[in-house]
């Protein structure tokens, strides 16, 4: 079985990854869907759930309202696995 541990080289190109421009854009945007979800009081800290974009921000979606929903960590982060020809 694989080990989990992350060397120092992939820490690094994580990152350099993260560190990108447009990677900082969407992160932003993700933050800031979370910190509305928050102040409307539809999520807590620590409680589990996110904040789902029913069209993703990478396909054009925003984060309004309408294109907003609270899912489970676990259900919203695991739509790859469902998903596995858009991301092979």
């Amino acid at each position: 079985m694989p080990s989990k541990t992350r060397t120092p080289a992939m820490k690094k190109a994580d990152n350099e990854y993260q560190a990108r421009p447009e990677q900082v854009k969407k992160r932003v945007a993700r933050n800031k869907a979370r910190r509305h979800a928050l102040k409307a009081g539809e999520v807590k800290k620590g409680d589990g759930k996110d904040v789902h974009h029913k069209k993703p921000l990478d396909a054009g979606g925003t984060n309004s309202k309408s294109n907003l929903s609270i899912e489970s960590e676990k259900k919203n982060r695991s739509w790859r696995k469902r998903r596995p020809k858009m991301y092979g």
